[in-house]
């Protein structure tokens, strides 16, 4: 398998107030599509506008990252949160981008779930279900980024959302095709180079090892770099040059 094109994208806009994680500038530089912090795991109103207004002038497609309401774990720590609520909850972060797309000359293209949720809308059908609809009800044109064949991707089918697949360049992936939980050793590739080799092997050929050795087959539209992993900007950088090198295009899903 070849992907002659192929998405980049990195979660961007999370910090709060006077604290920054992510260099956005950097990587807006680098990357194809942004996932914006919507507030409820990091970013604030005035970080949410400045990424926007830089991604547009770049020709950076904006998604929405949304999370479960978790400033003080990052939007990392499992959750119960009632179907209803979470609802709730996504069709305000979304309406809160929106509207910072709009005013940086710009629009929401995507939503994507992160850390908790994501995985959460990955397994579980009724917390992907109130993503999905969710979704729907704000946009229904908007497209929606998850693990391949997941809870998520059911859900975006049966509320009429198109799904895009997307791998992972700096995460370790489990025999089932899920991610390796961040609580194990080995969860995130720390050396550059296995990530970026993880992404080519993604982008051109849809394969990627998991920890026990298995030779996973996944079909992605996008590959993500974490905008938190301390060598971001170094990964997105050789990322990008590698799949460039191997005569894969580089251009937003959406």
């Amino acid at each position: 398998m070849f992907a002659v094109r192929i998405d980049l994208n990195a979660d961007l806009g999370e910090g709060f107030g006077a604290w920054r994680l992510t260099d956005d500038v950097a990587l807006l530089e680098l990357v194809t599509s942004a996932n914006v912090a919507c507030g409820f795991h990091a970013g604030d109103p005035p970080t949410m506008l400045r990424v926007c207004t830089a991604a547009a002038r770049r020709g950076v497609a904006v998604g929405a990252q949304v999370s479960y309401r978790d400033l003080a774990g990052f939007g990392r720590r499992p959750m119960v949160v009632p179907a209803g609520e979470l609802r709730a909850e996504i069709v305000y972060q979304l309406g809160a981008l929106q509207a910072c797309a709009v005013a940086a000359g710009t629009r929401v293209r995507y939503v994507k779930p992160h850390g908790a949720l994501y995985h959460a809308a990955a397994d579980d059908p009724d917390q992907a279900a109130a993503v999905a609809t969710a979704v729907a009800g704000v946009d229904p044109s908007l497209a929606v980024l998850g693990l391949p064949d997941c809870a998520l991707s059911a859900a975006a089918a049966s509320t009429g959302l198109r799904f895009v697949a997307e791998g992972f360049a700096d995460r370790a992936y489990l025999p089932t095709g899920g991610l390796v939980p961040r609580t194990r050793p080995g969860a995130v590739h720390a050396d550059p180079h296995t990530a970026i080799a993880q992404a080519l092997s993604l982008a051109r050929d849809g394969t990627v090892t998991a920890i026990d050795g298995t030779v996973l087959h996944l079909a992605v539209d996008s590959v993500c770099v974490h905008g938190d992993h301390p060598a971001a900007v170094t990964l997105a950088t050789g990322i990008r040059g590698a799949l460039t090198g191997a005569g894969v295009e580089l251009a937003p899903f959406a």
